[in-house]
Protein backbone atom coordinates (compact mmCIF):
# COMPACT_ATOMS: atom_id res chain seq x y z
CA UNK A 1 0.00 0.00 0.00
CA UNK A 2 1.35 3.38 -1.09
CA UNK A 3 0.75 6.25 1.64
CA UNK A 4 -0.25 9.14 0.40
CA UNK A 5 0.88 12.61 1.79
CA UNK A 6 -1.22 15.57 1.70
CA UNK A 7 -0.08 19.10 2.26
CA UNK A 8 -1.88 22.37 3.80
CA UNK A 9 -3.75 22.64 0.74
CA UNK A 10 -4.79 18.86 0.63
CA UNK A 11 -2.31 18.30 -2.84
CA UNK A 12 -0.36 15.32 -2.65
CA UNK A 13 3.22 15.65 -2.16
CA UNK A 14 4.59 12.72 -4.34
CA UNK A 15 8.29 13.74 -3.76
CA UNK A 16 7.77 12.78 0.00
CA UNK A 17 6.95 8.65 -1.34
CA UNK A 18 10.22 9.15 -3.46
CA UNK A 19 13.16 7.20 -2.28
CA UNK A 20 16.23 8.01 -4.48
CA UNK A 21 17.90 4.61 -3.24
CA UNK A 22 15.53 3.01 -5.23
CA UNK A 23 16.77 4.49 -8.35
CA UNK A 24 18.82 2.69 -10.77
CA UNK A 25 22.97 3.46 -10.96
CA UNK A 26 24.46 2.84 -14.22
CA UNK A 27 27.38 1.01 -12.64
CA UNK A 28 25.42 -1.95 -12.26
CA UNK A 29 24.14 -2.40 -15.64
CA UNK A 30 26.07 -4.74 -18.74
CA UNK A 31 25.90 -5.38 -21.65
CA UNK A 32 25.71 -8.86 -23.31
CA UNK A 33 26.51 -9.04 -27.19
CA UNK A 34 25.78 -12.68 -28.46
CA UNK A 35 25.66 -14.06 -24.86
CA UNK A 36 29.11 -12.08 -23.88
CA UNK A 37 29.47 -9.81 -21.69
CA UNK A 38 31.67 -6.54 -22.68
CA UNK A 39 33.23 -5.80 -19.92
CA UNK A 40 34.57 -2.68 -21.37
CA UNK A 41 31.30 -1.15 -22.91
CA UNK A 42 30.77 2.60 -20.52
CA UNK A 43 27.68 3.37 -22.36
CA UNK A 44 24.45 1.95 -24.30
CA UNK A 45 20.92 3.38 -25.61
CA UNK A 46 18.47 1.90 -27.69
CA UNK A 47 15.25 4.03 -28.73
CA UNK A 48 12.06 2.72 -30.59
CA UNK A 49 10.91 5.17 -32.79
CA UNK A 50 7.50 5.15 -34.76
CA UNK A 51 6.12 6.51 -37.56
CA UNK A 52 2.19 8.34 -37.13
CA UNK A 53 0.64 8.78 -40.08
CA UNK A 54 -2.27 11.91 -39.65
CA UNK A 55 -6.13 11.28 -40.47
CA UNK A 56 -8.16 14.09 -41.38
CA UNK A 57 -11.92 13.67 -40.69
CA UNK A 58 -15.29 15.77 -41.23
CA UNK A 59 -16.84 16.98 -38.27
CA UNK A 60 -13.62 16.99 -36.32
CA UNK A 61 -10.88 19.95 -35.83
CA UNK A 62 -8.89 17.51 -34.62
CA UNK A 63 -5.87 15.44 -36.58
CA UNK A 64 -5.96 11.83 -35.31
CA UNK A 65 -2.86 9.43 -35.72
CA UNK A 66 -2.97 6.12 -36.68
CA UNK A 67 0.12 3.79 -35.88
CA UNK A 68 2.50 3.15 -38.63
CA UNK A 69 6.11 0.87 -38.89
CA UNK A 70 8.54 1.11 -36.08
CA UNK A 71 12.29 1.46 -36.30
CA UNK A 72 14.96 1.28 -33.81
CA UNK A 73 18.29 2.76 -33.41
CA UNK A 74 21.07 2.63 -30.67
CA UNK A 75 24.87 3.13 -29.52
CA UNK A 76 27.39 1.61 -27.19
CA UNK A 77 30.76 2.55 -26.38
CA UNK A 78 33.50 2.24 -24.36
CA UNK A 79 37.06 1.18 -24.18
CA UNK A 80 39.04 -0.28 -27.00
CA UNK A 81 40.19 -3.72 -25.92
CA UNK A 82 40.05 -5.97 -28.73
CA UNK A 83 38.81 -6.55 -32.58
CA UNK A 84 35.54 -7.88 -31.72
CA UNK A 85 33.65 -5.47 -33.68
CA UNK A 86 35.79 -4.79 -36.69
CA UNK A 87 35.97 -8.91 -36.90
CA UNK A 88 32.42 -8.86 -36.29
CA UNK A 89 31.49 -6.43 -39.42
CA UNK A 90 28.15 -6.25 -40.69
CA UNK A 91 27.16 -9.38 -39.73
CA UNK A 92 23.56 -9.13 -37.53
CA UNK A 93 24.38 -9.99 -33.52
CA UNK A 94 21.60 -9.68 -30.63
CA UNK A 95 22.44 -7.17 -27.52
CA UNK A 96 20.66 -7.82 -23.93
CA UNK A 97 20.87 -4.54 -21.83
CA UNK A 98 20.79 -5.55 -18.12
CA UNK A 99 20.03 -3.15 -15.46
CA UNK A 100 20.86 -3.81 -12.08
CA UNK A 101 21.13 -2.21 -8.78
CA UNK A 102 21.18 -3.80 -5.26
CA UNK A 103 19.14 -0.93 -3.70
CA UNK A 104 16.79 -0.93 -6.49
CA UNK A 105 13.41 -3.17 -6.51
CA UNK A 106 14.62 -5.78 -9.11
CA UNK A 107 16.36 -5.95 -12.13
CA UNK A 108 15.53 -5.27 -15.42
CA UNK A 109 16.53 -7.03 -19.41
CA UNK A 110 15.81 -5.84 -22.57
CA UNK A 111 16.77 -8.12 -25.75
CA UNK A 112 17.34 -5.77 -28.74
CA UNK A 113 16.67 -8.56 -32.04
CA UNK A 114 18.70 -8.32 -35.11
CA UNK A 115 20.80 -5.53 -34.68
CA UNK A 116 23.25 -4.57 -37.41
CA UNK A 117 26.24 -2.11 -36.95
CA UNK A 118 25.86 1.16 -38.92
CA UNK A 119 29.66 2.11 -39.36
CA UNK A 120 32.65 0.45 -38.09
CA UNK A 121 35.55 2.70 -36.31
CA UNK A 122 38.83 1.09 -37.85
CA UNK A 123 40.42 4.19 -35.88
CA UNK A 124 40.47 6.68 -33.39
CA UNK A 125 43.69 7.47 -31.91
CA UNK A 126 45.14 10.53 -30.11
CA UNK A 127 48.41 10.53 -28.47
CA UNK A 128 48.19 10.75 -24.61
CA UNK A 129 44.85 9.09 -24.29
CA UNK A 130 42.77 6.03 -23.85
CA UNK A 131 40.98 4.69 -26.64
CA UNK A 132 37.49 4.72 -26.99
CA UNK A 133 35.41 3.31 -29.72
CA UNK A 134 31.75 3.46 -30.56
CA UNK A 135 28.88 1.47 -32.54
CA UNK A 136 25.73 2.61 -33.89
CA UNK A 137 23.48 0.27 -34.61
CA UNK A 138 20.05 -0.32 -35.73
CA UNK A 139 17.87 -3.34 -34.63
CA UNK A 140 14.23 -5.04 -35.53
CA UNK A 141 12.53 -5.85 -32.90
CA UNK A 142 13.21 -6.15 -28.70
CA UNK A 143 11.66 -8.03 -25.83
CA UNK A 144 11.61 -7.09 -22.01
CA UNK A 145 12.91 -10.54 -20.66
CA UNK A 146 12.70 -8.77 -16.82
CA UNK A 147 10.34 -5.78 -15.84
CA UNK A 148 11.32 -3.73 -12.73
CA UNK A 149 8.11 -4.05 -10.34
CA UNK A 150 7.76 -1.23 -7.49
CA UNK A 151 6.42 -1.89 -3.93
Amino acid sequence: MVQVILNKKGVANNACNFNPDRAFHGSFSRLLLDGEWQTNVSHVEATVEMEKGELNVMGSDWTRYKKGQKSGSGTFSGYKVTSKMIEQGFERFELIVTLEDPEAYGHERVRLMNCMADSIQLANVTAGEVIEEETPFTFEGYELLDAVVGE
